[in-house]
C-alpha cells in the first residue's frame, strides 16, 4: 500500500492543557492476517497474555477439543484496558446495526486462567 492509501487518523492529545492534533499512520507493511474462532487471556501481574486459534474438532460430542494456537499477543495492563474498551464499544456498535450477538451455550468456552503461565 503506497502512503498516499494508507489509513490515517486524527486523534486530540491533551498535555499541560494544551490541545494539538496527532495523526496516526497505520503501516500495514509487516501485518499478517491469521484468521481465529477462538481466544484466551492469561494474565500476571505485569502482562495480559492473548492467545488466539482455532477450533479443530469436528463435533461437540468429543471427550476434548483441539485448538491450534497461532497467535500469542502480549500487552501491558495499560494497552489491556484499552483494547477491552475498543472491543465494548465495536460490539455495542455491530450490535446497534446488525442486532444482539447471541453466545453459544452448552458448548465449553474458554475462560481467563490465572495460572496458565508461559
Amino acid at each position: 500500500m503506497s502512503e498516499d492509501n494508507k489509513p490515517d487518523e486524527t486523534q486530540q492529545a491533551n498535555k499541560a492543557g494544551t490541545e494539538r492534533a496527532v495523526k496516526v499512520v497505520w503501516d500495514d507493511s509487516r501485518m499478517q492476517m491469521n484468521y481465529a474462532n477462538v481466544c484466551n487471556v492469561s494474565s500476571t501481574k505485569e502482562e495480559f497474555n492473548l492467545l488466539f486459534g482455532t477450533n479443530q474438532s469436528w463435533t461437540s460430542s468429543q471427550q476434548s477439543i483441539r485448538i491450534a494456537l497461532s497467535n500469542r499477543i502480549i500487552l501491558n495492563p495499560h494497552a489491556a484496558k484499552r483494547l477491552a474498551k475498543l472491543l465494548s464499544t465495536a460490539v455495542e456498535q455491530y450490535e446497534e446495526k446488525m442486532g444482539e450477538i447471541a453466545l453459544e451455550t452448552g458448548s465449553p468456552q474458554p475462560s481467563i486462567d490465572d495460572n496458565h503461565k508461559h
